[in-house]
């Protein structure tokens, strides 16, 4: 099989390097082992919410601008901040094209409230979700936390623990069904995804509707877990229309119903511009000459390879094992590429929990335009974007999913440059 270009890893930063890529005419196919961690998304994209220092940014544009002195290895800095500007412009129109509807601001961060109820600073959020533009101000003065009875992943009491704070004046409410009784039986099966095909019904929304109506009174709003929407485009506006107030959405501890959303709204995009997605196989082997992957082999295909004239390496981080930690080295499986890491396995991280642990900076070693090293040599034609890339900590500097949209889109650019 012939393609133009072949991405290795499904998620955030390889479907968007592909849709780019695929609206551009090219012909792409996209090899994911298994679900990405954009199944754990919490509703938003962060592009940067602290500097490495740890101080906070408002500005992420202008924070991206100075990473180039404070961490000249951040992907960031490495792609430059006049092309992360750029890019950053870009790539909400990309998630929206496929469906996603999300609002934010590259030039000034907005907070999302987590399923904890704290405000945590970031880009984009998908609407529905509740946001603040600054700490504390709140749309409402009063509001009703529903749950549904026997969800154990939602946590009413410390929402509410964390709006009192601002002189919100909170109050619970609950909603039952009958075709909750299944589900319930397992505990284990008690998950957003599962509950929210039961809403997936015209007669079950319509009783959640019914319910919400009769729990509002007196309230300036609603605020539900996720737990609607996983087939349907039309559920919060469906409630909102016939509740009659203002409804919010938090996200619940994975996976969730956002993050499985956005999954399948770029799967959809990616096949709808013609590319080929490859799911629940893996790549076993790849053949190197002179400097270039001339092909790949995966588990599914035998010995029928992969060829193209570029590839991009999207395999993310530990978690979805596109980095693997012996005990005294960090391995990259599919090409063995060179990794940057410390050597000593002491250094990997420190005995706190929260502490900027120096693993989660660890990733693929690249050159400046993001093209993967191996034995000290740049492979002319492979590329590395999102996760896998060194240099960050996605967590502490708050840039996880703006590393995966911004590299997906500079990976891109270069591709077709060539």
């Amino acid at each position: 099989m012939r393609f133009d270009t072949v991405i290795i890893g499904g998620g955030l930063a390889g479907m968007a390097c592909g849709i780019r890529l695929a609206q551009a005419g090219q012909r792409c196919a996209i090899v994911s082992q298994g679900q990405s961690a954009i199944h754990f998304s919490s509703g938003s994209f962060d592009l940067l919410g602290r500097l490495p220092g740890g101080e906070a940014v408002s500005d992420p544009v202008a924070g991206m601008a100075a990473l180039a002195e404070c961490c000249p290895s951040h992907p960031y800095a490495v792609i430059g901040a006049e092309n992360c500007a750029r890019y950053a412009q870009e790539a909400p129109g990309l998630l929206r094209e496929a469906g996603i509807r999300v609002a934010g601001d590259c030039r000034r961060n907005h907070f999302r409230i987590t399923p904890m109820g704290k405000a945590k600073a970031t880009w984009l959020s998908i609407d529905g979700y509740l946001t603040t533009p600054q700490v504390g101000e709140f749309p409402f003065k009063s509001v009703c936390i529903v749950n549904i009875e026997g969800f154990l992943d939602f946590y009413p009491e410390f929402i509410a623990e964390e709006l009192r704070k601002y002189n919100i004046e909170c109050r619970f409410g609950s909603f039952n069904h009958p075709d909750l009784e299944q589900i319930r039986r397992n505990p284990s099966e008690m998950r957003s995804a599962n509950i929210a095909r039961v809403f997936d019904h015209d007669a079950n929304l319509e009783a959640l509707a019914e319910a919400l109506r009769q729990q509002a009174t007196g309230c300036d709003a609603l605020i539900l877990p996720a737990l609607i929407g996983i087939n349907r485009n039309d559920s919060l506006e469906y409630l909102r229309e016939r509740v009659g107030l203002p409804i919010y959405l938090l996200p619940t501890l994975p996976p969730s119903i956002p993050g499985i959303r956005a999954q399948q709204a770029l799967q959809h995009r990616f096949r709808a511009l013609g590319g080929e997605y490859f799911l629940g196989d893996s790549v076993l082997s790849s053949e190197i000459e002179q400097g270039r992957v001339a092909r790949i082999f995966t588990a599914n295909h035998g010995n029928i390879p992969f060829e193209a004239r570029r590839f991009v390496l999207a395999t993310g981080s530990f978690f979805s094992k596109g980095l693997v930690a012996t005990f005294d080295r960090i391995v990259e499986p599919v090409f063995g590429a060179d990794t940057v890491s410390r050597p000593s396995r002491s250094e990997w991280y420190t005995l706190h929990f929260f502490d900027r642990h120096e693993y989660q900076a660890f990733g693929v070693r690249t050159d400046n335009r993001l093209r993967v090293v191996k034995e000290g040599a740049v492979l002319e034609n492979l590329y590395a974007v999102g996760a896998g890339l060194a240099g960050f900590h996605p967590v502490q500097e708050g840039c996880g999913a703006g590393v995966s949209l911004l590299s997906a889109l500079h990976v891109a650019e270069q591709i077709l440059k060539d």
